[in-house]
């Protein structure tokens, strides 16, 4: 699934190439993608189309287009989803499922089309949902925003038993953080992820953060990770940070700071990658 360096690479893209312009025309191809939306894909529709797209925002991995109306379009990539900016000649893609025809803005005329395989994502309107959609109000702000408040996460992790990698993966702690970016997080503060927050240190966690914002820094530098053609940004370009993992997807490789060959265990019905040297798993507590 895309995390936040991805959809932000995506929310990059809309703003320099959907921003400003008028939503002339929509085409519903799938009516699964929108599924959520208040008025269906009739109400979708007629809530779009003259409308102008004012700004590109991001909170997590939630996407959200305000529109002169007040409302927003808000967007979940989910497993497969892309949202694409393309030529109104430019062949269909093969999945293919919404179709936004733009006018004016920074280009000629061009479509801005939600493409999902797995149809695990969607569009929807959001009623008075410009400035943040009530829809994920709730979702935690993330470690690349301004306003995150690090204080408040290291006390509130500290205070719960959960294993660190399920915390860092809770949208109401921190946002945007996935699998992958958890992992690399852990690998480089040297935390195993079934360390309980309650037995990290205010530095440890602190640190751990550090190494999250860091991490995600960087693969957002380098255009997110891309592991198939899944993910691409909204030019259909695909990113380069999976060159650069130390623990993902690595099973069975050397652990570049120790040798020690990388880990694969199950996790929640994905799979955590750690280095069993640097990354010891927790001591059971007697009872």
């Amino acid at each position: 699934m895309p995390e936040l360096p991805e959809v932000e690479v995506v929310r990059r893209g809309l703003e320099t190439h959907a921003v400003g312009a008028t939503i002339s025309d929509v085409e519903v191809l799938h009516t699964r993608p929108v599924r959520r939306d208040p008025g269906g894909s009739t109400g979708f529709v007629a809530s779009l189309t003259g409308r102008t797209i004012r700004a590109a925002h991001r909170r997590g991995k939630y996407l959200w287009l305000p529109l002169d109306s007040g409302d927003a379009v808000l967007a979940h990539l989910g497993m497969s989803g892309q949202m694409l900016v393309q030529p109104t000649n430019a062949p269909a893609e093969k999945h293919l499922r919404v179709r936004l025809l733009l006018d004016g803005g920074t280009a000629e005329e061009r479509e801005l089309r939600f493409v999902d395989q797995r149809m695990f994502g969607g569009l929807a309107t959001s009623l008075g949902g410009a400035d943040l959609p009530p829809e994920i109000a709730h979702i935690a702000r993330d470690l690349l925003d301004d306003q995150f408040d690090l204080d408040d996460f290291v006390a509130r992790v500290r205070r719960r038993s959960s294993a660190i990698k399920r915390l860092l993966l809770d949208q109401t702690l921190v946002s945007g953080v996935g699998n992958i970016y958890a992992d690399e997080a852990l690998w480089r503060a040297r935390i195993h992820g079934e360390r309980p927050g309650e037995r990290l240190s205010a530095k440890q966690v602190r640190e751990l953060a550090g190494h999250a914002t860091d991490v995600m820094r960087l693969a957002l530098e380098q255009g997110g990770t891309s592991f198939d053609a899944l993910y691409v940004n909204v030019n259909g370009e695909s990113g380069y940070f999976d060159r650069s993992l130390n623990a993902y997807g690595r099973e069975g490789e050397a652990c570049h700071e120790c040798g020690t060959a990388i880990r694969r265990v199950a996790f929640m019905n994905r799979s955590s990658y750690f280095c069993p040297s640097c990354q010891p798993a927790p001591r059971r507590r007697r009872t």
